[in-house]
């Protein structure tokens, strides 16, 4: 009497006709991602998803295409504190950057020697300068190169507890730097700190020197209203779009530019697009002199 041979799982589960094969074909299940986007788009249609949790699916499957050249902000945009800078030398870049890490460099930006955060400055504030040798802070730089895949870098910071790497090229030169921040935000979006506008519902608000802090993405419709200014958008929408069509570049933190009357200073800025603006009045809106630079005010500020 011969035994049976058990019968495994595999051989349990019934094979698929090619007729049911054929119908997995034109089915609606997707093939790729953009089949996957417009599954996820048709759910949200349908109020199966809202609109945030597409943006941050949306980004999920976005990083995994793009590379740290993608995100970085450049070279010549790093703030950097210098090796061999005194405390009350390097201090008020800290200050006026308002960031938390700092690359330390030696003889130029492709000597990157460490990370300085500002945090470890607190205890030397006030006391005798001979007290302060920048060695002593430094954390260990994370050294990465520019086609580094955003999730394979988001991965490498949680394991390495590290917040920011510096992005060299092919020859080993630096090309600039990358912060968890700007990683996560291709997935939530913006993230908004303490130089951002803190009424939601309101893209201009009133300073205390008479200024405005101004959201770049106002529209232009909504800045001439509340201004009675006559800014066109015939050809931007927001007031970010004009200020960056006047400088003629995607400009930095600090940077400012005269127009029709007003004087726009960018407060916060990222390598991609403007964020926030402060504003003042300069001359009366449609003047004659209006959209002229005044040198005398900007280089005194």
């Amino acid at each position: 009497m011969t035994e049976e041979r058990p019968t495994s799982a595999a051989e349990e589960r019934p094979q698929k006709t090619w007729l049911e094969r054929l119908g997995q074909a034109f089915s609606g299940e997707p093939r790729n991602r953009g089949d996957l986007l417009e599954i996820l788009r048709d759910a949200q249609q349908r109020n199966l998803l809202d609109a945030d949790a597409l943006h941050m699916m949306d980004g999920v499957l976005s990083v995994s295409d793009m590379q740290a050249r993608d995100i970085m902000i450049p070279r010549s945009q790093m703030v950097v504190v210098e090796r061999e800078d005194q405390l009350r030398e390097f201090l008020p870049i800290i200050i006026e950057s308002a960031h938390s890490r700092f690359p330390v460099i030696g003889e130029n930006r492709d000597e990157v020697i460490g990370i300085l955060l500002a945090k470890d400055l607190l205890p030397y504030v006030g006391q005798r300068e001979e007290a302060f040798n920048i060695r002593d802070l430094l954390r260990p730089a994370l050294i990465i190169p520019e086609s580094k895949r955003l999730d394979m870098l988001l991965k490498e910071f949680r394991s390495s507890r590290n917040h920011m790497a510096v992005v060299v090229d092919e020859y080993g030169g630096v090309a600039g730097l990358v912060t968890i921040e700007d990683v996560l935000e291709q997935i939530v979006g913006e993230i908004e700190d303490e130089h951002d506008i803190e009424d939601e519902e309101s893209d201009i608000l009133p300073s205390s020197d008479g200024a405005y802090s101004v959201r770049a993405l106002t529209t232009i419709e909504d800045f001439n209203e509340y201004f009675n200014s006559s800014f066109s958008n015939e050809e931007f929408d927001t007031i970010g779009g004009v200020v960056m069509s006047g400088f003629g570049h995607l400009p930095r933190r600090g940077e400012k530019i005269e127009l029709d009357g007003f004087c726009f200073t960018v407060m916060r800025a990222d390598n991609r697009r403007l964020y926030l603006l402060d504003v003042s009045r300069t001359s009366i809106a449609g003047t004659p002199d209006a959209g002229e630079s005044v040198g005398g005010e900007q280089s005194s500020s």
